[in-house]
């Protein structure tokens, strides 16, 4: 997971986990979550909708590791 950068869209609530390739296939493997493939079927993107609410048990005891990170 190393090569994967991690962008958040804030008016639309949705986490992004991302690393370079061209986009061929996307599979939603729950509600609000979505893979994206690449034409190998190799992984290279996720997509978590409603973010802030999907992690929001895990958010405030992440707050201070955050701080220091």
């Amino acid at each position: 997971m190393e090569d994967f950068k991690v962008f958040y869209d804030e008016e639309e609530d949705i986490l992004y986990l991302t690393k370079e390739g061209e986009e061929a296939e996307v599979v939603e493997i729950s509600p609000g979550v979505n893979m994206e493939l690449d034409s190998k079927g190799k992984l290279i993107g996720v997509e978590l909708f409603k973010a802030s609410y999907m992690f929001k048990n895990v958010l405030k005891p992440m707050e201070k590791k955050l701080q220091f990170a």
